[in-house]
C-alpha cells in the first residue's frame, strides 16, 4: 500500500481536477442520502393522508435528483478518466526518461521484456485504480459514514442490529487486501516473463528457424504462459472465496432488518416508512461493499504495479554529470589511462588491471588480443559507458568524471562491434546524432563510409525504411550506415569497435581507404582481430586477461616476438594454408573441384 501512495505525487500537477472530483462525489453522496428519506416520508406521510399532491411533488422531488445525481455522476467518472490518463501518460513518461539514464551495468542485467511489461502493463494497473477504483472507494468511504449517521439519528439500536454483518465484512475484506497484493506481484512477474520470450523470440526469429527450434521455443512461450495463468487462478481462487460471503453477509443485514424492524412496527415504536427505509440505506451501503472486494482486487493489482514501477524509479542511474561539472568545448583528442582497473557488477575478477597509457593528440591505437581479453571494456571507458573501479581516464587533461556527459559524448564516434540500426529510413539513422545535418553532409558522410551506391540502389534511396534493428539490411550494408552514423558526428575521438567485421574483403579495402583518410586529424582507437587493419596504427596494444602485456608498432611486436608474433603467425597460416571445404550440395560428395585453399583457387 506505501508503494500507491507514494504514486499519489503524479496526482499532484492535477489538484484542481481532483478537487472538483471529490466535490461532485460529496454533492452525489449528499442526494443519495436524502433518497431513502424522501420514500420515508411518502410512505409515512404521503400514502397513509392519501395526499395526491404530497406524492406528485415527491415523485417530481425524486426526478430531479435523480436528474442531477446523473449529471454528477457522468461529470465525476469524465474527470477521475481524465486525471488517470494524465496519470499513466505522466508515468510511463518518467518510466521511459529515467530509464534512458540508467547505467549500462544495469541494462547488462535487466530484462527487456521485464521492463517493457513494467512500462505498459504495471502502469496501466495504476492508471486503472486511479481512474476506477479510487472514486469508487472514496464513494464507498463517503457513503459509508453518511449512512451510519443517518441511521443511528433515526434509531440507534435498529442500526446497531443491521450493520452487526458489516464486521466481519471489514475484517475479510482488510485480510483480503493483504493477501492479494502479494498474488498479483506474482502475476505481474509472470506476465513480464511472458513478455520477455516473446521480444526474445521476435528478435531472434532468424536464429530459432535456421536451426528449426519452432517446436522448443512454442513449448517454452507456453510454460511460461501456463504459469501466468496458474498464478489468475490463484487470484481468482481468493476473490471467488470471498465474493460469496460478501452477498450473504449483505442478506443477513437485511433479514436483521425485516426482523426486528417489523417487531418495532408490530409493537407501535416504528413506522412502515422507516423500516422500508433503513431497508434502503442498507441496500445502498450493500452495492458499494459488494464492489470492495473488487476494489481491493484492483489495490492489489495495482499496489504490486506501483512497487514494480518504482523498484525501476528508484533506481539511481550510476553514472550522471556532476552538478559541478565541466562543459568541454572542442577536443584536442589527448587521452590517458592513469592505473586503471575494472570489474563489473556481480563479477569476481576485474576485467582491467593497472592500465596506463597516454595517447596523444590524433595519433591511432589500436588494440588487438584474445576474446574476452578486456578491449571493449577500455574502450568504454573513454565515453563513460562504465565508471572505473580505480584509477582515472583523462581525456585533454580532464578526469571523464568531471566533465559533462553530453559535452563528451557529442565529440566521440562510436562504431559498434554489432550496429543497431532503428526502424526508420537510412537518413535519419545516419543523422541520428545530428539530426540538424543537411542533405549534402548526409551523403558526404555516406560516401566516406562507402555506402552511398548501395542506399542509391534502394527504390526510394536515403528515405528506405530499414526494418527493426537493420535486418533488411545486409551486415556489411548495416556496418557501412553505422560507420556513416560516426563520421557525420565530425569526431574528434574515433572508436572502431572492430568495426569491420562484418564487411568482406573488398569492401573492407574501400572502407579502410576511406578512413585511413578519415582518421586523419582524430585521436582513434581501432579494436580488430584481424592484424591487416593495424598494421599502420601509432601504437598497438596486445591485452591479454584484462593487462597490457605488449605495446609497440607493428615491426617492434614483430621484432619482440611475443603474444602478437603468435597471434600474426597464425593469421598467416591459416590465410595461407588452412583449406575451407565447401558443404557438399544435395547429398553430393566433396570433390577436388568443391575444396579451396584459402586465399587462391585450387588451379593456383
Amino acid at each position: 500500500m506505501k508503494n500507491l501512495i507514494r504514486t499519489a505525487e503524479f496526482l499532484r500537477p492535477y489538484t484542481w481536477q481532483v478537487t472538483a472530483s471529490l466535490l461532485m462525489l460529496l454533492t452525489l453522496t449528499g442526494l443519495n442520502l436524502i433518497v431513502p428519506r424522501i420514500i420515508q416520508s411518502v410512505i409515512d406521510d404521503g400514502l397513509l393522508r392519501g395526499d395526491s399532491v404530497y406524492l406528485i411533488r415527491s415523485a417530481l422531488l425524486l426526478f430531479v435528483l435523480g436528474l442531477v445525481s446523473a449529471l454528477l455522476g457522468l461529470g465525476n467518472r469524465y474527470t477521475s478518466e481524465w486525471v488517470a490518463s494524465h496519470v499513466g501518460y505522466d508515468l510511463r513518461n518518467r518510466m521511459y526518461d529515467h530509464i534512458q539514464y540508467l547505467p549500462f551495468e544495469y541494462h547488462d542485467h535487466a530484462q527487456s521484456g521485464q521492463l517493457i511489461s513494467r512500462c505498459i502493463e504495471d502502469v496501466r494497473a495504476v492508471e486503472k485504480f486511479a481512474g476506477s477504483s479510487i472514486p469508487e472507494l472514496v464513494r464507498f468511504v463517503l457513503l459509508t459514514l453518511g449512512i451510519l449517521a443517518v441511521m443511528l439519528s433515526i434509531n440507534t439500536r435498529l442500526a446497531i442490529i443491521a450493520l452487526l454483518p458489516m464486521i466481519p465484512l471489514i475484517l475479510m475484506t482488510g485480510s483480503f487486501g493483504t493477501k492479494i497484493g502479494k498474488l498479483f506481484f506474482a502475476v505481474d512477474q509472470a506476465v513480464g516473463e511472458v513478455s520477455n520470450r516473446l521480444q526474445e523470440n521476435v528478435t531472434g526469429v532468424q536464429v530459432v528457424r535456421a536451426f528449426a527450434r519452432e517446436k522448443h521455443e512454442i513449448n517454452r512461450f507456453e510454460s511460461a504462459n501456463k504459469d501466468v495463468f496458474r498464478k489468475w487462478l490463484h487470484v481468482i481462487d481468493e476473490w471467488a472465496k470471498i465474493m460469496p460471503t460478501t452477498n450473504w453477509l449483505i442478506t443477513i443485514g437485511t433479514i436483521l432488518i425485516l426482523y426486528f424492524g417489523g417487531r418495532m412496527v408490530i409493537d407501535g415504536t416504528l413506522t412502515v416508512g422507516t423500516v422500508v427505509a433503513f431497508n434502503a440505506y442498507l441496500l445502498m451501503m450493500g452495492e458499494p461493499a459488494q464492489a470492495l472486494t473488487g476494489l481491493v482486487n484492483a489495490g492489489g493489482e495495482a499496489a504490486a504495479g506501483a512497487q514494480r514501477v518504482l523498484e525501476v524509479l528508484d533506481t539511481e542511474p550510476g553514472i550522471r554529470s556532476k552538478k559541478e561539472a565541466v562543459v568541454l568545448s572542442a577536443l584536442k583528442g589527448g587521452v590517458e589511462f592513469q592505473n586503471v582497473s575494472l570489474k563489473y557488477q556481480d563479477e569476481h575478477i576485474h576485467s582491467l588491471t593497472g592500465i596506463h597509457l597516454k595517447v596523444g593528440v590524433n595519433q591511432i591505437v589500436a588494440l588487438i588480443g584474445p576474446t574476452g581479453s578486456g578491449k571493449t571494456s577500455f574502450v568504454n571507458l573513454i565515453p563513460r559507458f562504465y565508471d572505473v573501479t580505480a584509477g582515472n581516464v583523462l581525456v585533454d587533461g580532464v578526469d571523464v568524471r568531471d566533465v559533462e556527459l553530453a559535452s563528451l559524448r557529442k565529440q566521440i564516434g562510436i562504431v559498434l562491434q554489432t550496429s543497431l540500426l532503428f526502424s526508420d529510413t537510412i537518413r535519419a539513422n545516419i543523422a541520428f546524432g545530428r539530426p540538424d545535418a543537411t542533405e549534402a553532409e548526409i551523403v558526404a558522410a555516406a560516401k566516406a563510409a562507402q555506402a552511398h551506391e548501395f542506399i542509391t540502389s534502394f527504390t526510394k534511396g536515403y528515405d528506405t525504411i530499414v526494418g527493426e534493428r537493420g535486418v533488411t539490411l545486409s551486415g556489411g550494408q548495416r556496418q557501412r550506415v553505422a560507420i556513416a552514423r560516426a563520421l557525420l558526428m565530425n569526431p574528434r575521438i574515433l572508436i572502431l569497435d572492430d568495426s569491420l567485421s562484418s564487411v568482406d574483403t573488398q569492401t573492407e579495402r574501400l572502407i579502410q581507404s576511406a578512413l585511413d583518410d578519415l582518421m586523419e586529424g582524430r585521436t582513434t582507437f581501432v579494436i580488430a582481430h584481424r592484424l591487416s587493419t593495424v598494421r599502420r596504427a601509432d601504437m598497438i596494444l596486445v591485452l591479454d586477461k584484462g593487462c597490457i602485456v605488449e605495446r609497440g608498432t607493428h615491426d617492434e611486436l614483430l621484432k619482440a616476438g611475443g603474444l602478437y608474433k603468435e597471434i600474426h603467425d597464425l593469421q598467416l597460416v591459416q590465410r595461407e594454408e588452412t583449406p575451407v571445404v565447401i558443404p557438399p550440395i544435395f547429398g553430393e560428395k566433396p570433390t577436388h573441384e568443391n575444396t579451396i585453399i584459402a586465399g587462391r583457387s585450387n588451379s593456383g
